[in-house]
């Protein structure tokens, strides 16, 4: 799709967080089954099911616009999942692997976090103010995702892991 305007701008950059985030949707019962720390696990799954309200919102976005979900492949969250993926299958202690994949998690989340952001200000200044309100809830509940992985792995998952590999 030719960018030629703001709003071209706005669907293509939402057609590919769409994308992104289904992608995740994919990939978090691989992620979330490899690590051994509940806690841990129980941050990724509640994740996954807030990514499932983050595509309705998408889609209520795109029924606003009047444009179609597909027709982007998100190369970014392509490449970031087969690098968690490559961690997974390499293995290792399972301290470490928590400690890796809350890394890789956060990159995906750092990801989302910035083409929210960005799709965010889009809405603002073509005066969607709905979507802009949608897209400001997401970007928050992204947000706090990646605070409550930094936590973990701070109170948690990186001490149990520097353990492990002494």
């Amino acid at each position: 799709m030719p960018l030629n305007s703001m709003q071209d701008l706005m669907i293509h950059k939402l057609q590919d967080i769409y994308d992104a985030e289904n992608q995740a949707l994919q990939a978090y019962p691989q992620i979330a089954g490899a690590v051994s720390s509940q806690e841990l696990k129980q941050a990724l799954q509640t994740h996954q099911q807030e990514t499932q309200g983050q595509v309705q919102r998408l889609e209520q976005i795109f029924q606003q616009l009047g444009a179609q979900p597909g027709g982007q492949t998100c190369n970014g969250m392509q490449g970031l999942i087969q690098e968690s993926q490559k961690i997974i299958q390499e293995g290792g202690a399972p301290e470490v692997l928590d400690a890796a994949i809350i890394a890789a998690a956060q990159a995906m989340e750092h990801y989302e976090i910035a083409g929210y952001g960005t799709a965010r200000t889009l809405a603002q200044q073509a005066g969607m103010t709905e979507a802009a309100q949608l897209l400001e809830q997401t970007l928050e509940e992204e947000k706090q995702t990646d605070a409550l992985l930094t936590r973990l792995a701070e109170q948690n998952v990186n001490q149990k892991a520097q353990q492990a590999g002494q």
